[in-house]
């Protein structure tokens, strides 16, 4: 941490991974850093109202499990020590994508496999041991205040019976209130344009239980990630999490919606595509009641082309773009964010805040065309679909059928999928040689690779 500070005050809507993380980042360069929330922060791992899909199975990929351990050292190993497992995420699951079992393969990252709850409440206890840094929940933002064409505060109303609207003085705010963000409208009423938005519609519906299973229900793996496919409505995954527990979320995409009750959600997972999910939850334990969500479109608001736009305000995580969950993206995608603000503010002044907006929109770029181009793979989304997308998909369908046999393969999909490296890997000609070699089928269900 800096000994000396360059500005006063922050100020951070929503206590949120994105909102979490942006003040892990501001907390280097600002004296005080105030992180408004409208929910009663839990003291320990308990799920939050304003995070609907916290109770529903969850991925910190490769890159946001690098990020974090960077931010908050010791992360990973804190939270193996909490009773979450640590997975190589294509050698410890099995994986079916595209209508394919990929092989298995040690070697790719390492991945926290953790209730949301129990990682966000972490990094709420090392952000509060943060000097500088105040957490002020039970409060609404109501709107900003702004001169001469820049944000200058926020006013904000405590909830409890007979608060009084104050404002709150700030040299930069931040929006990571989430996909219900009402910058939009506060900024419309300033007299600034609406941003554009991208807006994939693939109507996702999950439906999630925490389960007890057999100690040998899932062999030697730890996870089953068999996400919907082209052709198929349905998919399902199943992860151990922290208290010898497994979180078990079965999705449907078009429409298709999982049912709420544990005996349909039984044969809700029968009906999959393939048998794994179901034979391994079919005599476990429920530990919680079934929880539903439905996300009808990923949306990406782009500010960063906005003519006109208040200087001092900065909008990220859900606010800025939401992705299709079935990527598991969202927490990676925040600390991204993070990372990108916080390489925006190094050279010791306040950059502009179309400059911050540009390099938000820069570091969301592949994940949201890696979540769109997965999402466009299916006839039914609307949406346009570029020469680059429907090559990219081609190819992408043609590395999932050689990965049946190469564990190489699943590797280098999987780094790619856990945003480690760029999509430009997988096109390297060593990958794309190997990509094209003739297949032989798909193995079993039961096969596990030890390459």
């Amino acid at each position: 941490m800096n000994d000396m500070y360059t500005h006063d005050r922050a100020v951070v809507l929503g206590a949120s991974m994105a909102g979490l993380l942006a003040a892990r980042v501001l907390s280097e360069t600002f004296r005080e850093v105030i992180v408004i929330e409208r929910d009663e922060l839990p003291t320990g791992s308990a799920h939050r109202r304003g995070v609907p899909q916290g109770r529903h199975i969850h991925g910190l990929m490769g890159r946001g499990q690098q990020i974090l351990d960077e931010l908050f050292p010791g992360f990973g190993a804190d939270l193996v020590a909490r009773g979450a497992p640590a997975l190589d995420q294509s050698g410890d699951a099995r994986l079916y994508l595209g209508g394919h079992r990929l092989q298995q393969a040690s070697g790719g990252s390492t991945v926290i496999s953790a209730s949301r709850p129990l990682i966000e409440s972490y990094v709420r206890e090392r952000i509060r041991q943060l000097s500088g840094v105040e957490l002020v929940d039970r409060h609404d933002a109501v709107g900003f205040t702004t001169a001469h064409g820049r944000v200058t505060g926020v006013e904000v109303i405590g909830r409890a019976d007979g608060s009084a609207a104050e404002t709150i003085a700030a040299d930069l705010v931040v929006d990571a209130t989430g996909r219900g963000s009402r910058t939009p409208r506060w900024l419309a009423a300033l007299g600034y344009p609406l941003p554009a938005v991208d807006r994939i519609s693939a109507d996702i519906a999950y439906t999630t239980v925490v389960l007890r299973l057999r100690h040998d229900a899932l062999g030697h793996d730890r996870a089953i990630i068999a996400p919907p496919a082209p052709g198929q409505t349905r998919g399902g995954g199943l992860a151990e999490i922290e208290n010898g527990c497994h979180i078990l979320t079965l999705m449907g995409i078009l429409g298709d919606r999982p049912p709420a009750t544990v005996n349909d959600i039984l044969d809700y997972a029968k009906s999959l595509p393939v048998p794994d999910i179901y034979e391994s939850v079919y005599d476990a334990e429920p530990m919680t009641d079934p929880v539903r969500i439905r996300f009808p479109s990923s949306e990406r608001h782009r500010y960063e082309q906005l003519a006109r736009y208040p200087d001092r305000l900065i909008v990220l995580g859900d606010a800025l773009c939401s992705f299709n969950p079935i990527y598991g993206q969202g927490m990676s995608v925040a600390a991204m964010e993070a990372l990108a603000l916080r390489e925006a503010l190094a050279g010791g002044r306040i950059p502009s805040a179309r400059q911050v907006m540009r390099a938000l929109a820069t570091a969301v770029d592949v994940p949201w065309q890696l979540a769109a181009g997965g999402d466009l793979a299916f006839d039914g989304v609307a949406g346009k679909r570029t020469t680059t997308v429907r090559l990219a998909n081609a190819y992408i369908r043609r590395l999932h059928a050689a990965a049946v046999e190469d564990g190489r393969l699943t590797v280098a999909f999987m780094r790619v999928a856990g945003l480690v490296d760029p999509p430009t890997a997988l096109f390297r000609p060593a990958i794309a040689a190997r990509a094209f070699r003739q297949h032989r089928g798909m193995p079993s269900s039961k096969s596990r690779s030890t390459a």
